[in-house]
């Protein structure tokens, strides 16, 4: 964390709302990214990602540093979605155009490029567990380990699911 962050991160811990709302400004791209993935619907996304700043604001003040906070709340963001995705696996991607505006719009990865948006719309064609575990993998930076707990699988099939992920992109991405 820069200086300039860890005196917002302060200001907000202590109640300041502009603090906050800057700290939002920040990383609600990413977080809502995450839950557009990981849930594959524009309004359950954005009601997820309200969710996540509303614990994020409720737990600032625990905060303590150990980790970045983008970390920190990455780690609120991924939990947060993977109960809700948990609750209903049906979800699943009926638009991957959709996503990629939808991102954009938001600022999510600070736009994208054709060779992304090939790829994003790619993981959205994925069965929805091997798109969990691809997102989290490869895109998210979690172990097997820890995707196993996320998502309360084997290891194991962790890693199967992620060797499938690979495999379908692969002859997805050669469709182009």
């Amino acid at each position: 964390m820069s200086q300039q962050l860890d005196l917002v991160v302060v200001r907000a811990q202590r109640g300041d709302r502009q603090a906050f709302y800057q700290i939002y400004q920040e990383h609600v791209g990413r977080v809502y990214a995450v839950c557009w993935r990981l849930l594959g619907d524009r309004q359950k996304a954005e009601d997820a990602a309200q969710e996540i700043f509303i614990k994020v604001w409720e737990a600032l003040p625990d905060f303590k540093g150990d980790s970045s906070l983008a970390t920190w709340l990455r780690s609120i963001a991924t939990r947060t979605a993977i109960d809700l995705w948990r609750k209903d696996k049906r979800l699943h991607f009926v638009d991957a155009q959709d996503f990629v505006a939808d991102i954009d719009r938001q600022g999510g990865e600070q736009g994208m490029d054709g060779e992304n948006r090939d790829l994003e719309m790619a993981i959205q064609r994925l069965p929805t567990q091997a798109r969990a575990v691809f997102i989290l993998c490869a895109l998210e930076g979690y172990q097997h380990n820890e995707i196993a707990d996320l998502l309360q699988i084997a290891e194991g099939s962790s890693k199967a699911q992620y060797h499938r992920a690979r495999t379908l992109l692969r002859g997805f991405l050669s469709e182009d």
